[in-house]
């Protein structure tokens, strides 16, 4: 809920038009990253599209600011370059705002990003939410003041009150501005005060006493800690007036690190005296006092509100005990992924994991320091989800200190080099990936462990096809496969994510061999089956392939079909590099279909998505001429400048409404 703030907002307006670097500061829950929303949204700053909002307030590792801030530019990079880099390559002299909420947990992290940032990208501006300052030459500085009790601040208590159910009679408005006044006009005090109407009176709030709960390193820095005191004596009020299991659940939901739901919520934090029960009307109670918050259709906690949870839960002596079954948590959550990647819950589980990404870190960092080999497991399962969804970089980082930390040997170990590998082929690092595929195949023959050598023979055939090396990928999956299938007499068999990853790659060998009928038939039965389990990743690839004979074969209907087909996966899955590929292979599908103008629109499209994965197009070296002619054609078929007006305009058009045109629907151009 947004009130009043309107000489805010046009002095940050303001402030923008002649500095590229403003930082909104203020105490805790003074409204500095609402202010900053409202202004976002209101088109004050410039048009809502073209700003990229990074939340830090989920991040705790420095390390991984810049690969956070590249995923709010919609980046999903395939290279080897440090993400600082990819941000600033990409941004370039682009016009572009930047939003940088919650800044000061990271605060020298963040100064150098942003000095970098705006030495890089010329045309780059900068909105920082912090309660300290960065310092910095080129800083203006936007104080954020509570409201005015009489008037915005009241206003803001009566709305969120009447949300409540609490309708304040006319007598009460004087004792309104008095709650108001008492409460400096913090916007998030009211907000608490107001939901806390439920189970008492505007008269028994004036009435109760100011809270402290100390906590030497808790004082808000640059702000005088009055105001801190009055957002704590709020908290307090409402943590008073909750129930004991209202109570002891805020301080368990204190380890989320992200948004979460109820179910993850009754999963991690009943136990004890909390029921499953319990924990569902415990929360709904939080989210009528306004403890919880609901952002996106998502639950969180906002981070004063959850620091003061947090404290709370060291009071109680559960904090490792709730950080290590919030790793377990997650680790359980990957496993399961894992075992159900190839049916109907893929692509739920690519959505989960995407979620879940800041919760899955902290995961990562506190197994690291506690449990090495389940550390190891979760970086390994994690890994390849990743990697396909544009956290190539957080997923080699975790791998290479999961790795380093534990040297365990066996065949979690085997498959975290295998992911490692894979990440390093998928950024276009071919000598470290073809050098972790090696090292793959060499453990997986000493062991003779069937689902291993499938996986190492995946890697390695995929290092030698983007070589160029079809016929030695094709003769390295069909051991592979031929092996797996010797195996599968025996109690354990192959796991079929790895069985059907290589038939998968087998598709692409046997079309750079030239082997069309083959491949085709390969694919189909392939596809049939991911249709049949309701898996899209794999089936994706095959209707690639099937795209590819089709446009050799002239089949022109059929290449349309197939491209469609593999988008509708890929968007399924989030996969910016397959998406990015399918609207390649749609472009050249058009031309075919004598279509130039739908084939410059989806080239165009394509290319901004290949601008955030960080690659020239990419695929198979065989699929280069496709695009090429497919791109000749085009440009006969409407004239070269038309193709290029054509395409540039999909460029710079919405990629939601691209991609649904692409899907079938109509144009937005």
């Amino acid at each position: 809920m947004f009130v009043g703030r309107e000489r805010e907002l046009a002095g940050l307006q303001s402030a923008l038009q002649v500095h590229r670097l403003v930082t909104v500061t203020g105490v805790g829950g003074v409204g500095k990253s609402r202010l900053v929303r409202q202004a976002v949204d209101l088109g004050l700053l410039g048009e809502p599209a073209e700003a990229c909002w990074a939340d830090l307030w989920q991040l705790r590792d420095d390390e991984l600011l810049a690969a956070l801030v590249a995923d709010a530019c919609d980046l999903s990079d395939h290279t080897p370059r440090m993400p600082v880099d990819v941000i600033c390559n990409w941004i370039g002299d682009r016009e572009l705002l930047l939003v940088l909420d919650s800044c000061e947990h990271l605060l020298s992290a963040c100064r150098n990003l942003v000095r970098v940032l705006l030495e890089k990208c010329p045309r780059l501006r900068i909105v920082a939410t912090s309660r300290e300052l960065f310092h910095l030459e080129e800083e203006f500085v936007a104080v954020v003041q509570p409201l005015p009790s009489a008037t915005d601040a009241a206003e803001l208590f009566l709305r969120r009150a009447t949300e409540s159910g609490h309708v304040p009679e006319p007598g009460d408005l004087n004792q309104v501005t008095e709650l108001c006044t008492y409460l400096d006009g913090l916007p998030l005090a009211l907000e608490l005060a107001a939901g806390a109407l439920r189970q008492c009176s505007i008269e028994d709030l004036l009435q109760r006493p100011r809270h402290e709960l100390s906590r030497d390193e808790d004082e808000i820095r640059p702000m005088g800690p009055r105001r801190h005191d009055v957002l704590r004596t709020a908290l307090g009020w409402s943590h008073e007036l909750c129930t004991p299991a209202e109570r002891l659940l805020w301080a368990r939901l204190s380890i989320f690190h992200g948004h979460f739901d109820e179910t993850s919520a009754v999963a991690l934090c009943s136990g004890g005296p909390l029921s499953a029960f319990d924990v569902s009307h415990a929360l709904a109670g939080l989210l009528d006092k306004s403890v919880v918050s609901i952002r996106r259709g998502r639950l969180l906690l906002l981070d004063t509100v959850r620091e003061y949870g947090y404290l709370w839960l060291g009071e109680l002596g559960e904090l490792e005990a709730m950080a290590n079954r919030h790793a377990e948590y997650y680790l359980t959550q990957a496993q399961q992924a894992d075992a159900t990647w190839t049916s109907a819950e893929q692509t739920g589980w690519y959505r989960t994991i995407k979620e879940a990404h800041p919760d899955l870190c902290a995961a990562l960092d506190h197994l690291i320091g506690h449990d090495v080999d389940a550390a190891l497991e979760l970086a390994t399962l994690t890994g390849f989800y990743w990697t396909c969804c544009g956290h190539a970089h957080t997923a080699q980082l975790y791998l290479s200190r999961t790795l380093k930390a534990c040297d365990s040997p066996g065949p979690v170990r085997q498959r975290a080099v295998w992911a490692l590998g894979l990440t390093h082929l998928l950024q276009g690092n071919h000598a470290t990936g073809t050098h972790l595929a090696r090292q793959c195949l060499e453990n997986a023959r000493e062991t003779a462990d069937a689902t291993a050598l499938l996986r190492a023979a995946y890697l390695q055939a995929m290092s030698d096809l983007l070589q160029g090396h079809a016929q030695e990928s094709l003769d390295l999956l069909e051991h592979a496969l031929e092996n797996a299938s010797a195996h599968s007499t025996d109690t354990e068999e192959p796991e079929p994510q790895a069985v059907m990853m290589c038939r998968m790659l087998r598709l692409f060998a046997l079309t750079g061999l030239g082997e069309l009928k083959e491949s085709l038939e390969s694919a189909q039965a392939l596809r049939s089956e991911c249709v049949a389990m309701g898996e899209h990743w794999i089936r994706s690839y095959a209707d690639y392939q099937m795209c590819v004979i089709a446009l050799r074969e002239h089949d022109n209907e059929g290449s349309l079909e197939y491209a469609r087909s593999m988008l509708h996966a890929k968007q399924r899955i989030g996969d910016t590099f397959g998406i990015a590929l399918g609207l390649d292979m749609l472009a050249a599908a058009f031309s075919a279909n004598g279509d130039g103008h739908s084939a410059a629109l989806a080239s165009g499209a394509g290319q901004r998505l290949w601008d955030a994965v960080g690659h020239p197009q990419r695929g198979a070296p065989d699929v280069a001429p496709l695009r090429e002619a497919g791109e000749d054609v085009a440009r006969r078929l409407v004239g070269t400048g038309t193709y290029e007006s054509y395409r540039s305009e999909a460029a710079h058009a919405d990629p939601g409404e691209m991609l649904a045109w692409a899907a079938g629907g109509e144009s937005p151009l």
